[in-house]
């Protein structure tokens, strides 16, 4: 029987040891989930960079346009300047029809300056629609981490729970063990008490012996 209870608490020990390894490799995954989510950060981070420099690349763009158009005005004073030293020269009716060719040429230009601007209005509305489809993209990839977060924390409550029932089974064991140690010693109370019983009966029988004798 001593031999049964050694091994009941061995194998009781050896679940413990079994319960603390597997204790070690929830504790390393978390670490791992732990590293997972701070190269998410780092990702996140890197778009968040990413985004502020096509913004800034989309400001230069603005800028130079501005600097264009300045230019661009410009060469229109220095046109009208020289259009005026012109007709100032007497060449009036001369400059009269040159000034219709390039006030016709001048629309064209400007038409084609208006469609240039809005095709770059265009592009730039297209390029805040791609922002925005970024901007939920990263809603929806935070929502689906949120996600895979709470179900990392659920199978974290799951393994806890499985945890703890293992240490309850560990205590019932161990309490029917305690259980069965007492019985055992009440079987052998039972015993020496038979053994005194007998014992009481040699002695009665021994003193009829000599009662007859």
């Amino acid at each position: 029987m001593a031999q049964k209870h050694d091994g009941k608490k061995e194998g009781a020990a050896k679940e413990g040891r079994k319960g603390e390894r597997e204790r070690e490799r929830e504790r390393e995954r978390e670490r791992e989930r732990e590293r997972e989510r701070e190269r998410e950060r780092e990702r996140e981070r890197e778009r968040e960079r990413e985004i502020e420099r096509e913004r800034e690349r989309e400001r230069e763009i603005e800028r130079e346009r501005d600097r264009e158009g300045e230019r661009e005005r410009e060469r229109e004073r220095e046109r009208e300047s020289e259009r005026v030293g012109e007709r100032e020269r007497g060449g009036v009716e001369i400059e009269s029809s040159r000034e219709r060719v390039r006030g016709r040429e001048g629309e064209r230009e400007r038409d084609r300056d208006r469609e240039r601007e809005r095709e770059r209005e265009r592009e730039r509305e297209r390029e805040r629609e791609r922002e925005r489809e970024r901007e939920r993209e990263r809603e929806r990839e935070t929502g689906r981490e949120r996600e895979r977060e709470r179900e990392r924390e659920r199978e974290r409550e799951r393994e806890r729970e499985r945890e703890r029932e293992r240490e309850r089974e560990i205590e019932r064991e161990s309490e029917r063990e305690r259980e069965r140690e007492r019985e055992r010693e009440r079987e052998r109370e039972r015993e020496r008490e038979i053994e005194r019983e007998r014992e009481r009966e040699r002695e009665r029988e021994r003193e009829r012996e000599r009662e007859r004798e």
